[in-house]
């Protein structure tokens, strides 16, 4: 039976010596089953503060837990690890990344909400998960969901954004239905996953709102700067590169 296991990670910092203290997950079956994982675990890394800042997890709350390697979801984990499962999560590079220092080899196929996002809702304002909690009404949703599996929900925690992820799942599973009619809708997403994105305005900087192929005619050193310069998301940077190609 196919399992979907949608996670999401807290971690000390978004660094590379950063690691995992709060793991989030839902196990989903094709008959809908769902087992919850909500675990706090100890780190060798102190937290940072700016990472306190935005999940409010403290030493005082992972003193004397296990380590990551010690929580249930990465034991069950391994058994779900076979290419006829899904792994599924929010900007997945960052989360399998955090999966990967812990030793975890992936297996499964992917699935990353934030990029099948961009292709499904392109012109949404944003891609964020919590933009998306409101700007699809998620939020009228996620408390009748929460009771169903016993889920408390909490401002930027792992499980809550977790709960947000599965209901946003949906809605793109429900735009694939609608835009491609007879296609298994997790195998689109999957495509969907691997296919880089052209982004189609700036959704920030002094550009923002506006059409990246104008800035490219009117302004195309700026682009190259971005490029030199900043630390772009993959998508972002795909679509300075295509489109200076042009130029």
């Amino acid at each position: 039976m196919i399992k979907y296991v949608l996670f999401d990670t807290e971690t000390t910092g978004n660094q590379d010596e950063d690691r995992i203290i709060q793991i989030g997950a839902m196990v989903i079956d094709s008959k809908g089953n769902v087992e919850v994982y909500d675990e706090l675990c100890s780190s060798e890394i102190p937290i940072k503060v700016e990472a306190m800042e935005v999940h409010n997890i403290t030493p005082e709350l992972i003193e004397g837990k296990d380590n990551f390697q010690s929580t249930k979801f990465y034991s069950d984990l391994a058994s779900l690890n076979s290419d006829k499962n899904y792994l599924i999560a929010h900007n997945i590079k960052f989360d399998l990344g955090m999966l990967v220092k812990e030793g975890f080899e992936n297996s499964m196929k992917l699935i990353d909400t934030l990029r099948c996002s961009k292709h499904l809702f392109p012109d949404s304002a944003y891609h964020r998960l919590q933009y998306f909690r409101y700007s699809l009404d998620l939020y009228k949703e996620e408390q009748t969901e929460a009771d169903k599996h016993g889920i408390v929900i909490k401002a930027h925690d792992a499980i809550g954004d977790v709960l947000v992820m599965k209901l946003l799942l949906s809605k793109l599973v429900a735009k694939v239905k609608e835009q491609y009619a007879g296609v298994n809708p997790m195998l689109k997403l999957e495509e969907l996953t691997r296919t880089p994105v052209i982004m189609k305005t700036f959704k920030f900087g002094k550009y923002k709102g506006e059409e990246i192929e104008d800035i490219a005619r009117s302004d195309a050193g700026y682009l190259r700067w971005m490029l030199k310069s900043l630390e772009l998301d993959e998508d972002l940077k795909y679509t300075l590169e295509s489109v200076l190609e042009n130029v």
